[in-house]
């Protein structure tokens, strides 16, 4: 069985990794980010910190979005929590086509060397509830597990159980494959994956028969993008003030519009964005966002493209976000 609905996304990850130096702690508006656990192995480095809430989100079907009396999270993973590390899985926001697709979600795991194992094992555990009520779902096979893993000259080899391969039509196929590969090439040092189910190397994946005859990389998946693809911060991580945004889109002459929404749902900032390529390609984009909020709270971050008829929003897409004053 195929938790929640088929959609498209891999992911996959390391046992026996260490977190990278080059990741090391960093100051910033929301204060230090805590130095990665254990030293650099050298076939696993993490990419640029993410940062969570204090609280992060609840698992209840109704998370709170209300101000909270501090001015900013604990910038540590969790409140009063040392020894551990933020990892990223990616499961499938949904939402009207050209909206829908791919999104990073923040897992708080223990301290390991073994990052990349809990990444993906975060991903086979699927999203928490409070993710599926704001349409957070995976493609992943319910009971899927993860066998072994492995990293050599850029190139993850990612062994799963059979349940891995079972179900759903091409659309829930491809989506599970591209959730795996994004996951593991969260890890700047991880280029590809190889796929094998049971302990043998898949060039057919399937009932469907997705060709897998060479390592696959995210721009195999680039289908399962929205329009216009928020790649950081993650759904549910503190933004920062200015917020720092980075992803990639493919829209009218590269140019689109980011929103960012208190927790009442008012814009505290609306900027034009342009991508380094639109109208047929897709372009990547990095950018910072001032705003103005009291006190810290849940807002949303949202990405929009306005019509090149009447300037009506479309592709949107939005992101919960942890806001806070400017420091």
């Amino acid at each position: 069985m195929i938790r929640n609905r088929p959609i498209p996304l891999v992911a996959i990850l390391l046992s026996a990794v260490a977190l990278v130096g080059a990741c090391g702690g960093s100051s910033g508006p929301l204060g230090s980010v805590p130095v990665p656990s254990a030293s650099a192995e050298p076939s696993v480095a993490l990419g640029s910190p993410d940062v969570t809430p204090g609280a992060s989100d609840e698992p209840s079907t109704q998370p709170s979005d209300a101000p909270t009396a501090s001015s900013a999270p604990s910038p540590s993973p969790s409140a009063g929590s040392s020894g551990t590390t933020l990892v990223r899985s990616y499961f499938w926001l949904g939402g009207l086509p050209g909206s829908d697709g791919l999104v990073a979600v923040l897992r708080e795991v223990p301290g390991t060397k073994s990052v990349a194992t809990a990444a993906v094992n975060a991903l086979l555990a699927g999203p928490t509830s409070g993710e599926t009520a704001r349409s957070i779902t995976t493609a992943v096979p319910d009971g899927s597990k993860l066998l072994h893993l492995s990293i050599e000259s850029g190139v993850a080899t990612v062994d799963l159980s059979a349940e891995f391969e079972s179900g759903g039509g091409s659309a829930s196929v491809m989506t599970r494959l591209g959730q795996m590969v994004y996951t593991l090439t969260q890890f700047p040092t991880v280029k590809s994956v190889v796929f094998q189910i049971e302990g043998v190397t898949r060039t057919s994946f399937s009932s469907e028969g997705v060709v897998l005859d060479k390592p696959v990389t995210r721009a195999d998946y680039v289908s399962l993008l929205p329009d216009i693809w928020v790649d950081r911060p993650a759904f549910n991580a503190a933004i920062g003030n200015p917020a720092h945004v980075t992803g990639n889109a493919n829209v009218f002459e590269a140019t689109f519009r980011i929103s960012i929404l208190d927790a009442s749902g008012t814009a505290v900032a609306d900027v034009q964005v342009m991508a380094s390529c639109g109208t047929g390609c897709r372009g990547t984009f990095d950018t910072t966002i001032a705003y103005t909020v009291a006190k810290a709270q849940y807002g949303t971050l949202r990405v929009y493209n306005p019509s090149a008829k009447d300037g009506t929003p479309e592709s949107i897409r939005d992101y919960r976000v942890w806001l806070t004053p400017k420091s």
